[in-house]
């Protein structure tokens, strides 16, 4: 199956010279075509000349008309199906922005026109809940019925549609990717980097996909080690991750699991563990696992203490609890109301880099390890120091014990 087209959308920060430049970044990085939109630039702060010599150009009419001169230049048009499909249609990308999720029957109704033989089909709507996800294939896949496979793409949006969008993608004509950065075209839109990754897999990535689901996890390194295709599912802290997890359990043989999720599916999974950190496809359900605990051991075994504090009592901390006795260290949980005087000895910081720490956290010459890797694991240690601690950068140590783990129980997945 041919891969879709990689599209990134040029930010409305990023204007003349700064454009071109962001355009062959991009291109070095994988995206096929470059989207410029008219609700995002004015005709002047584009040069689309400059623009379509490093990039094919797809021009998107939102709500204010195309120039001319993007017509012109750009390898495609897009036009939505509601105000005007008046494109050459050897470039036209015929498109739908539904303002709510619709079913099946009543997309197809928006879909019963003629369009030229030649011309890009694009159905975008909210995904809604996570278990509309099926309706949300069965759209495309009678979409593909009708028009042919190469000429549809089928979107949704939203805080949790990210792997459905991943699933969509391989039948999808073109893929609505983010650069990254702060700034994305829609909501749900993946990473281009992570799905190049995807796409330069050995043997085309074929079945089952894998997945992190966590909170602010842009610097995970799990899409960069784990057998591909494997998601950076970045969701609210408030995001329904229960259902999401069912939705897509026809699709995806396992999960990684971060913060702040691995207590409420752990629950949520039925698990005799307090927390969770992976989950592994069985037929129609899920078995969870935690294979945090042998990066607990690695820490405890670096930090080589009888006695340690732990700052922080989620699912990291579970994973500590659960081997300390093994390891022969005495652990004293603190939680946040606990603090109250400075602290010495070995300890470690489990609260994630989004969890601004009490202002009266003092060390006293104390070893903290720092379980975050990454920017994360740096801010964290910057606060240890700043607060007279010294900080044992062991997040690489936990990563890798833990992921070895995981890697082996999803290839049990059934």
């Amino acid at each position: 199956m041919t891969a879709a087209l990689r599209v990134v959308t040029l930010p409305p920060t990023v204007q003349g010279a700064e454009a071109v430049r962001f355009a062959e970044e991009v291109r070095r990085r994988g995206a096929n075509i470059l989207e410029v939109r008219t609700d995002l630039h004015s005709p002047e702060a584009v040069e689309v000349l400059a623009l379509g010599k490093v990039l094919p150009l797809l021009v998107s009419e939102r709500g204010r008309p195309l120039p001319s001169l993007w017509v012109e230049t750009a390898t495609y048009v897009d036009r939505d199906v509601t105000v005007s499909v008046d494109a050459p249609s050897s470039k036209l990308v015929a498109s739908h922005h539904a303002e709510r999720p619709l079913s099946t029957v009543e997309a197809l109704r928006l879909w019963e026109q003629d369009l030229p033989t030649t011309a890009w089909v694009k159905h975008v709507e909210p995904l809604g809940p996570p278990a509309r996800a099926q309706e949300l294939l069965e759209t495309q896949a009678r979409l593909i019925e009708r028009f042919g496979a190469g000429r549809v793409t089928v979107l949704g949006m939203g805080a949790v549609a990210l792997p459905i969008r991943g699933v969509l993608a391989r039948r999808n004509a073109l893929d609505y990717v983010a650069a990254g950065g702060g700034w994305s075209a829609a909501p749900g839109q993946r990473l281009l980097d992570d799905v190049i990754r995807e796409v330069r897999a050995p043997g085309g990535a074929p079945g089952l996909r894998r997945g992190i689901l966590g909170t602010s996890i842009v610097h995970s390194r799990s899409p960069r080690i784990h057998r591909q295709p494997f998601d950076r599912i970045d969701i609210p802290e408030d995001a329904p991750v229960e259902e999401l997890v069912d939705s897509l359990l026809p699709h995806y043989a396992g999960f990684a699991v971060t913060s702040p999720f691995k207590l409420r599916l752990a629950r949520h999974a039925r698990a005799s563990l307090e927390a969770i950190n992976t989950l592994v496809r069985r037929g129609d359900r899920w078995e969870s696992f935690n294979t945090d605990v042998e990066g607990a051991r690695a820490i405890l075994k670096r930090l080589e203490a009888r006695e340690a504090f732990v700052l922080g009592d989620g699912g990291s901390t579970a994973a500590l609890r659960a081997i300390a006795g093994d390891m022969g260290c005495q652990l004293r949980i603190l939680k946040r109301a606990d603090i109250r005087e400075p602290l010495s000895g070995a300890g470690v910081w489990t609260w994630p880099d989004r969890v601004p720490p009490p202002e009266e956290l003092r060390f006293d010459r104390a070893r903290v390890a720092v379980i975050a890797y990454g920017a994360p694991g740096r801010r964290v240690a910057k606060e240890i120091s700043r607060r007279g601690g010294t900080p044992v950068m062991l997040g690489a140590a936990w990563f890798i014990a833990q992921a070895r783990r995981q890697r082996e129980l999803w290839e049990t997945a059934t």
